[in-house]
């Protein structure tokens, strides 16, 4: 059976430079993504201090704290798609001098009005930033080896940004004022602007069909009212007018799918979910992120609240499951390639569960290890899926869609992520309101700890019943993502029955008739 070489593959083994420089550009794009991830996390410990310096009202603190998150939930498809048309080097740089620039003006806002809309401006240019350097690795490492490498790296960053932006961000709280959580991102961004030209291609899909405006309308009247009434009633709870506008984003959400079936040039190919692996793909990053994201907000609490760690520990905590994230992460093509995408799938899964499993075993005086090892263990799992699933979404199209199919992957991130606080973390805030009848309990553990503070010695039985009530609270969100895990992990197996590693993505350079 003779095997083709594509021209790709032959212009690396004739210069082994252009590798060598493929991987230097790689180093280059994992600094926007290494930032981006940080933003996510870094904030939450500068939020005190900003009270203190800007006195927002409880708004507009609220939206210092989403607005970033939300643009980019929102925006990642449509960037996505405008990086395959005008360039995806070039919307790179040009998100990197938008994430910049609103980094200087967030450091030294000098209203919460100037914060929020500097966060905006940052959200929008994070939103370009992910799936342009995501799909730019299709065109730097063609063949599917060298890709999944490339792939578990920039995860590996994407995790490593979330888990050490805590850790930064003390270290400098601890120094500095908090405008320099910002102004951290403007060296690395001049590194960027700096290589960025020399070492990353450019590429675009060089389309004549228009531009789908109206999508881009009914995409982020979709995600934006779903994701903001998630993430509300995860930290309010559930109101009728919050309510209605996650309707509404499922209404538009209905209409913008009906849009995408009939338009010529859609933004959200759906064709792309008629392939089982990518479709499987998308489904494990919903899920993982929703256990991730929910079971990482609840334990952060339980170190600092119930275990009294200062944030700068609880952030060190973290640090086992992000190094077994980023490790497995650039390990994850190999392990697909020894055991099959389809065992290593499951298999990730089954560790992520396991993983949370474990964490039934805290209590509100359990060895710091109990925490440390079982984390660890849905670290590996976490690393190896989400490595995959990039892998696979980039590699189920052809090149000139891999920026429109990487928005589609991140997006599912960021959903997941806005699911795992709101129902994950409304089930722990449930049990724990629960467990409260009887005691002077408040809405939160924090809000309850103040309140025993002030009782004076009489506070102490109140701030152990609080404790334990959020313990079991964490039970049961953990147990529930163990359960929603498992069930993912039998649909995998059922479904994906070809356990081989996904194929190859068409060549830039070979003929655009490829795409059937």
């Amino acid at each position: 059976m003779s095997v083709r070489i594509r021209p790709s593959e032959k212009r690396t083994r004739e210069n082994p430079g252009a590798d060598r420089r493929a991987w230097w550009g790689l180093a280059v794009l994992t600094l926007p993504v290494l930032l981006v991830s940080m933003d996510f996390s870094v904030l939450y410990l500068a939020i005190p201090a900003i009270t203190d310096a800007l006195d927002p009202s409880a708004a507009q603190q609220l939206w210092i704290l989403d607005i970033y998150g939300f643009l980019i939930a929102g925006l990642l498809i449509t960037m996505g798609n405008v990086g395959d048309r005008v360039g995806r080097r070039r919307i790179l740089l040009l998100g990197a001098a938008m994430f910049g620039i609103a980094s200087v003006i967030a450091a030294f806002a000098p209203t919460a009005g100037v914060l929020v809309a500097a966060r905006a401006l940052m959200g929008i240019g994070g939103a370009t930033l992910m799936p342009s350097s995501l799909s730019l690795i299709a065109n730097m490492f063609p063949d599917a080896k060298s890709r999944g490498r490339a792939i578990g790296v920039w995860t590996a960053a994407f995790a490593g940004g979330s888990a050490i932006g805590p850790v930064v961000g003390g270290v400098l709280l601890h120094h500095y004022w908090w405008g320099v959580v910002f102004l951290i991102n403007v060296p690395v961004l001049a590194v960027l602007f700096l290589l960025g030209p020399k070492l990353i291609p450019e590429y675009r899909a060089g389309t004549g069909e228009p531009f789908d405006f109206i999508g881009v309308g009914l995409s982020l009247l979709a995600i934006l009212p779903i994701v903001y009434s998630i993430k509300t009633m995860a930290s309010e709870g559930a109101t009728l007018p919050v309510a209605a506008v996650g309707v509404l984003g499922v209404v538009m959400f209905v209409f913008f799918l009906m849009h995408q079936r009939r338009t010529t040039a859609p933004l959200l190919d759906l064709k792309l979910f008629r392939n089982v692996q990518f479709s499987a793909a998308v489904t494990v990053a919903l899920f993982g992120m929703m256990a991730l994201g929910g079971m990482s907000y609840l334990t952060g609490v339980y170190l600092q609240s119930v275990r009294d760690f200062d944030v700068l520990n609880a952030a060190l905590a973290g640090l086992p499951m992000a190094i077994a994230v980023a490790v497995f992460s650039i390990g994850a093509t190999r392990i697909a390639a020894r055991v099959g995408m389809r065992t290593a799938f499951v298999g990730s899964v089954a560790l992520a569960a396991a993983g949370n499993l474990g964490l039934l075993w805290l209590t509100t005086s359990s060895p710091l290890w109990v925490y440390l090892v079982f984390t660890s263990i849905a670290g590996i799992g976490y690393g190896i899926q989400f490595s995959l699933v990039s892998d696979v979404v980039v590699g189920s199209v052809p090149a000139e869609r891999s920026g429109a199919a990487s928005g589609i992957s991140e997006t599912s991130f960021e959903l997941g992520t806005a699911l795992g606080l709101a129902l994950l973390g409304s089930l722990a805030t449930l049990m724990f309101r629960e467990h409260g009848d009887g005691w002077a309990f408040g809405d939160t553990l924090g809000e309850t700890l103040h309140r025993s503070n002030e009782m004076g010695p009489a506070g102490a039985e109140l701030a152990t019943a609080a404790k334990q009530a959020f313990v079991d609270g964490i039970h049961a969100a953990s147990l529930a993502s163990v359960i929603a895990l498992g069930v993912l992990g039998v649909i995998l197996a059922v479904v994906m029955r070809t356990p081989r590693v996904v194929e190859q993505s068409v060549d830039p350079e070979l003929p655009a008739a490829q795409d059937s």
